[in-house]
């Protein structure tokens, strides 16, 4: 090795000789012709950084590219900023706010405006301009109190709240052309790398799209999800009237102990939403099935659980079947690409014996269902037999149970579907949105390790694939549902940031895994702990911390 040169081991590509103090913006300019995907950032001895990062010494390096859930994460965030820098050239006065993803874009809104066609069309031509100056995004490490300064002169008192709120006397933001921007995430070092997006008028707000993963040189055609939008809306109406709208405000009402008042309202409105529920049912004697799917990590199971003692409150008599015990026998489970049992496949289930008992049980007929024994791997050699009462509904829980073929044999009349998903509206300020991914994920890690000793760095493991099975078998028919219930909790990251932060810490940079840990940890930093004491026992947030009424 020279003195002025430091030797580099790239995964999948080999070693590299580089100069001492060289970017890896450099790095990415010298190896372009043999990595097909635009690199976002790189992993540094396990360590996420961004491409203005400097060599110094030997080291380890991934490539985070952008068919990858980081580097896609990178673009977005570099794209949101780009959006956020043309609002402020074209309209000066107004105020964005980065909602959530819908469907295959990011939603975003005006505070108190909705705007005009023309005007999305403006934001459009005014980022391309951006992108064709190949702008520079300057990462600058400040005192805590001067970004506060910056950001109270950008009138983005958000941005303030939260600063002031974290217990960190210096913090990272980004400038773009004398704009600044707050991120608990990396950003491309140039506007020019940001040559794919699309904005979409979507009254009352925009849609802003960039490439996915699965296709990181296009675009797809953005697909309507009407039902999502609305729970969505809702959503967003109970956190504003929480007066939540972002990690700021919540960390206000947690400082102010105002959080047990928080808890109260916002568990009262879950029960009167699951109420409404059992209320549209019975409405309609003619619904026999309630079917309730929804990702994992939803709170399905309590809110299968809350929704029958509802319908018992209104005087009906439910009865509860699990599809657990209608699967094949191991040997006959289908296999998967790999190879190996997949046991979330639709046709893991005896199909033609479940509709069977359905018919005979709607007929008011008693059944033997089966008891299906995961240890065997078969059934057990006794059953159990099920009567429904004459006209009442039957609750079927399960990651199938809004594709038609599940219950292809029952009339689609008698049939109410329930999709059931962790939809959060809180932002951690107005920028800088929550993936309801993120918390779905942090409740799995949290009710694996308490109810099935499993480590963090298992669960995160499994993550993609249990993400994957989502998308398949789940996403799809999510639209299909008579109605949504959004199991998020506006509170719920405060509590639960007790429980998952020692089991992330747990999870060493030996592991690829550690990169997802590390960000994970900074997100819930953002979070004032709260005291969880007073959720109630029937609450959807006790499936994953414990203490529920049900059986979880």
């Amino acid at each position: 090795m020279q003195n002025d040169s430091i030797v580099i081991q790239i995964e999948g590509l080999g070693e590299y000789s580089v100069p001492v103090g060289s970017s890896a913006e450099e790095l990415t300019y010298k190896i372009k012709d043999q990595v097909k995907v635009p690199i976002m950032a790189v992993a540094v001895n396990n360590e996420l950084k961004d491409l203005s990062f400097n060599f110094t010494e030997p080291c380890q390096v991934r490539l985070i590219t952008l068919d990858t859930e980081q580097g896609l994460r990178v673009y977005r965030s570099s794209a949101a900023f780009l959006l956020t820098r043309a609002v402020r050239e074209v309209f000066p006065n107004r105020k964005l706010i980065i909602r959530h993803s819908l469907s295959n874009g990011l939603f975003c809104e005006f505070l108190n405006y909705e705007p005009e066609r023309k005007e999305v069309e403006k934001l459009q031509q005014c980022m391309e301009e951006l992108v064709k100056r190949d702008l520079p995004f300057v990462r600058k490490v400040m005192p805590r109190e001067e970004a506060c300064r910056i950001f109270e002169q950008q009138d983005q008192m958000d941005k303030v709240k939260l600063l002031q709120s974290r217990q960190k006397d210096v913090v990272h933001v980004y400038e773009l052309d004398g704009w600044y921007e707050y991120s608990y995430g990396y950003m491309v070092p140039r506007t020019s790398m940001i040559n794919n997006f699309r904005l979409l008028h979507y009254p009352p707000g925009i849609i802003l799209q960039t490439p996915e993963a699965d296709r990181p040189y296009e675009i797809k055609p953005y697909i309507e999800q009407k039902k999502l939008a609305a729970v969505f809306k809702e959503a967003k109406d109970w956190a504003d009237m929480l007066q939540t709208p972002h990690v700021g405000a919540l960390n206000e009402l947690i400082a102010n102990h105002q959080i047990e008042d928080l808890i109260r309202v916002n568990e009262a409105l879950h029960e009167k939403k699951i109420a409404s529920i059992a209320d549209m049912i019975c409405q309609d004697p003619h619904k026999r099935l309630v079917l309730i799917s929804g990702p994992s990590s939803s709170g399905k199971t309590t809110f299968a659980q809350r929704l029958l003692i509802q319908l018992r409150v209104n005087g009906r008599r439910p009865v509860s079947i699990s599809l657990d015990n209608y699967f094949v026998n191991r040997d006959e489970t289908p296999l998967d690409e790999n190879g190996e049992y997949d046991f979330e496949s639709l046709y893991a289930l005896k199909l033609d014996l479940f509709n069977d008992h359905l018919q005979r049980l709607i007929a008011g007929e008693e059944v033997l269902t089966p008891i299906y024994s995961f240890q065997k791997g078969c059934c057990e050699e006794e059953g159990l037999l099920i009567k429904v009462p004459p006209g009442e509904p039957i609750i079927i829980e399960g990651i199938h149970a809004l594709n038609e073929e599940l219950t292809s044999k029952i009339p689609h009349d008698q049939k109410f579907r329930i999709y059931v998903s962790a939809l959060t509206a809180l932002n951690i300020d107005y920028t800088n949105r929550i993936p309801t991914t993120d918390s779905r994920l942090i409740r799995r890690i949290i009710r694996d390790s308490r109810t099935r000793g499993y480590g963090a760095l298992q669960t995160i493991r499994r993550w993609p694939s249990v993400r994957a099975g989502e998308e398949r078998n789940i996403f799809p028919f999510q639209e299909h549902a008579d109605v949504m219930f959004n199991s998020s909790l506006v509170y719920e990251l405060s509590v639960l940031r007790t429980y998952a932060e020692p089991l992330l810490q747990e999870i060493g940079p030996e592991n690829p895994e550690y990169l997802e840990a590390q960000r994970l940890l900074k997100f819930l930093s953002y979070f004032q702990p709260a005291d969880g004491s007073v959720i109630p026992p029937n609450s959807i947030l006790r499936e994953f911390i414990g203490g529920s009424w049900f059986k979880s």
